[in-house]
C-alpha cells in the first residue's frame, strides 16, 4: 500500500531536480518581493496605525491592477510554453507583442482611473466603527501614498510582459536577479526617504511609495536591457518592435483564451477587495489586523504560489512537446502532492509566528491580538490553498482558460463573496467568526479541483 503511495505520488531526485531548477528562481524571486513588502510594511508600520491603514488599502486597490496584468499576461503566457516547447521563436515574438501592448493599456486605464476616483475607492474601508478623525487622517495618508505611486503603474506592466516571456521560455534566473536588484533598492530608499537618513527628508507614507516606484524603473531597465543584449538566447525578442502586428488567428486565440484570465484576475481580485471591505465593517482595527497578517500570509505563501506557477509552466511544455497523456498525468499529480505538503509545511511556520510577528508593529495591543488569531486562521486554510492554487495552473496549461474562470472567480463570488457580504451584512458576527466561516468554501473548491484534475481535459496541445 505504502509502496504504491510512494509511486504514485513522489518522485525520484531527478523528477524534483528538474522541477526545482525552475521553480527555485521564482521562489528566491517572489520570497525576496514579498520580503521587501514584510520590510516595507513593518517599516511604514512604524510610523502608527493610521498611516500603516492607509497604505494598506492603497495597497488593496493597486493589487486588483497587478493581477489584472498578470491575467492579461497569462492568456499569451499559455501559448508561450507552447511555442517555447516546439521551439517556435516567431510564435513567442507575437504573444510578447500582445502582452506589452495590453499591459501598456491596462497601465494606462487605471491610471486615469484611480487619479480621478482614488478618495472614492479609499473612502469604501473607512465605513466600519471607529474614530471619524482617525477616518479621516487614513484618508489624508492613503491619498498621498496613491498619488505617488501611480508613476509604478506603467513599468510594472511593462516589466512583466518582458519577465513572464522569459520565465515561459525557460529563463527564470533573469527575473529573479533583477527583482533582487530592485528589491535593495527598495530597501535602501525606504530607509533613506520614509524616515529621513542621509541628507533626505522624512517624507513618510510619500518616501514609501517613491521608494518602490524607483525600484520599479530599476527592474524594468534591468530585465528588458538582458533581453535585448541577448537576442541570440532568446531570439524572440529580434525585431519584436519592428512591427507590432500579430497574425489574426493567432491574436483571436490568444483573446479567446485569454479574456476569461483577464476576467478571472479581474474578479478573483475585485472579490478579494470586497471580501476585505466586508471584514473592515467591523471596526477600524480591523484594517490594520488584516494588513499585519496578510502580510505574514503572502511571505509564507510564496513557496506553494511559485510551485503551482512551475507546475504550470512544466505542463505547457509536456503538452507542447507533445508527451503522452499518462506521463502528463504521472508529473501533474507528483507535483501537486509536493505543493501541497510545501502549503502544509509552510502553514504551520506560519501557525508558529503568529504570536511574535504583530508584535513588530507600532500599533494598539487590540490589534495585535487581533492579527495573531488572523494569522492563525489563514495558517490552518493554506494547505487547501496550495492544492487550488496548482489545480488552477494546471488546468490553464492546456488552454481551459473558461474553466479556471469558473473554478476560479465565479467560485468565489458565488460562494466567497456572497457568505462575507450576508454574514456581515445580516448577522452580528464579530471579525474573528466572520473570517474562519468565509474559508470554509476553500474545501469544496479543493473537492471540484480534484474532479476536474481527474477528468484529464485539460490535457491537450495549443496552436496546432
Amino acid at each position: 500500500m505504502l509502496a504504491r503511495l510512494k509511486k504514485k505520488y513522489i518522485g525520484d531526485w531527478e523528477f524534483y531536480q528538474k522541477y526545482l531548477l525552475l521553480a527555485i528562481p521564482m521562489i528566491l524571486q517572489n520570497a525576496i518581493t514579498n520580503l521587501v513588502s514584510f520590510l516595507d510594511n513593518i517599516m511604514v508600520g512604524q510610523l502608527g496605525t493610521e498611516q500603516m491603514s492607509g497604505v494598506a488599502i492603497v495597497n488593496q486597490l493597486i493589487f486588483v491592477f497587478n493581477l489584472c496584468i498578470f491575467g492579461a499576461s497569462s492568456g499569451a503566457g499559455i501559448f508561450t510554453a507552447q511555442f517555447h516547447g516546439r521551439e517556435d521563436a516567431e510564435g513567442v515574438r507575437h504573444t510578447f507583442r500582445f502582452k506589452f501592448l495590453i499591459c501598456a493599456a491596462l497601465s494606462l486605464g487605471a491610471g486615469v482611473l484611480f487619479f480621478l476616483c482614488g478618495d472614492s475607492l479609499i473612502g469604501l474601508y473607512l465605513t466600519g466603527e471607529g474614530d471619524a478623525a482617525d477616518a479621516a487622517s487614513v484618508l489624508i495618508y492613503g491619498r498621498e501614498y496613491l498619488t505617488v505611486m501611480l508613476w509604478g503603474l506603467l513599468p510594472f506592466a511593462i516589466c512583466n510582459a518582458y519577465a513572464s516571456t522569459l520565465k515561459e521560455s525557460g529563463e527564470t534566473f533573469v527575473p529573479m536577479a533583477a527583482g533582487v536588484a530592485a528589491v535593495a533598492v527598495n530597501l535602501v530608499l525606504n530607509y533613506v526617504f520614509i524616515f529621513g537618513h542621509f541628507g533626505a527628508p522624512a517624507m513618510g507614507v510619500r518616501g514609501a511609495a517613491l521608494a518602490t516606484v524607483i525600484s520599479r524603473y530599476v527592474e524594468l531597465l534591468l530585465v528588458a536591457g538582458w533581453t535585448h543584449r541577448n537576442g541570440g538566447k532568446h531570439p524572440f525578442i529580434r525585431g519584436a518592435y519592428a512591427s507590432m502586428a500579430i497574425p489574426g488567428p493567432l491574436l483571436k486565440n490568444i483573446i479567446v483564451t485569454g479574456m476569461p484570465l483577464l476576467a478571472n484576475e479581474l474578479l478573483w481580485s475585485l472579490g478579494v477587495v470586497t471580501m476585505n471591505q466586508c471584514y473592515s465593517t467591523c471596526g477600524l482595527d480591523v484594517v490594520p489586523a488584516m494588513n499585519i497578517s496578510s502580510t505574514l500570509g503572502n511571505l509564507a505563501g510564496v513557496v506553494y504560489q511559485s510551485l503551482g506557477v512551475s507546475v504550470g509552466i512544466l505542463m505547457g511544455q509536456m503538452l507542447g512537446a507533445r508527451h503522452s497523456e499518462e506521463e502528463v498525468r504521472d508529473t501533474n499529480r507528483k507535483l501537486i502532492a509536493f505543493s501541497v505538503t510545501s502549503g502544509l509545511c509552510f502553514g504551520l511556520l506560519m501557525a508558529l509566528g503568529s504570536g511574535l510577528f504583530p508584535a513588530i508593529y507600532n500599533t494598539t495591543e487590540a490589534v495585535r491580538h487581533l492579527a495573531q488569531n488572523l494569522i492563525l486562521i489563514s495558517a490552518m486554510v493554506m494547505p487547501f490553498q496550495s492544492f487550488a492554487n496548482a489545480t488552477y495552473f494546471t488546468l490553464r496549461s492546456g488552454g481551459k482558460t473558461f474553466i479556471t474562470f469558473l473554478f476560479d472567480s465565479v467560485f468565489m463570488w458565488v460562494c466567497s463573496v456572497t457568505l462575507a457580504f450576508s454574514l456581515s451584512r445580516f448577522t452580528s458576527l464579530s471579525i474573528l467568526p466572520l473570517f474562519a466561516l468565509c474559508q470554509l468554501p476553500e474545501a469544496l473548491k479543493c473537492v471540484l479541483g480534484f474532479a476536474m484534475l481527474k477528468k484529464g481535459s485539460w490535457i491537450q496541445t495549443l496552436g496546432d
